[in-house]
């Protein structure tokens, strides 16, 4: 089954809403120490996603953090209920890096990871795909 855009979403609480006009550029699974923080699992499903594609409503807070690259990595979340919406570099806009995925979709293929990177952190227990790429830390 194909998907069909727009896919509209929302956080828990149904306070932040977005609407996304196209598939996503990329999705990695992320091991790092600070994703499994951030969904308390042993990593977190990110969807690189052009600027331009995607259409938030409703309130926003933000909190940042210097990433290992040295770039800001700055964090939009709901104020109400905490999730985490998405982040971004405020230095480069063109694309955001989409945390808050929408569930039942018919098809959510468009979600899964073709790649996992900072597997140097993974937990031990935790197994990947042998059919997706993977990279010890950030890919360049």
């Amino acid at each position: 089954m194909k998907v069909q855009f727009p896919i509209k979403a929302a956080c828990q609480c149904g306070q932040v809403q977005y609407t996304l006009h196209e598939a996503p550029i990329n999705v990695f699974a992320c091991h790092c120490q600070e994703c499994q923080k951030l969904s308390t699992s042993p990593y977190s499903v990110t969807a690189v996603i052009a600027s331009n594609t995607i259409k938030f409503k409703g309130e926003l807070k933000e909190w940042s953090r210097l990433a290992d690259s040295g770039n800001t990595n700055a964090a939009k979340f709901c104020p109400a209920c905490g999730n985490r919406i998405y982040h971004y570099n405020p230095d480069d806009t063109a694309t955001i890096k989409l945390k808050l995925k929408p569930t039942g979709l018919p098809d959510d293929s468009i979600f899964e990871p073709s790649a996992h990177v900072w597997v140097s952190e993974k937990q031990e227990w935790c197994q990947i795909p042998d059919n997706v790429k993977i990279f010890d830390k950030q890919p360049q």
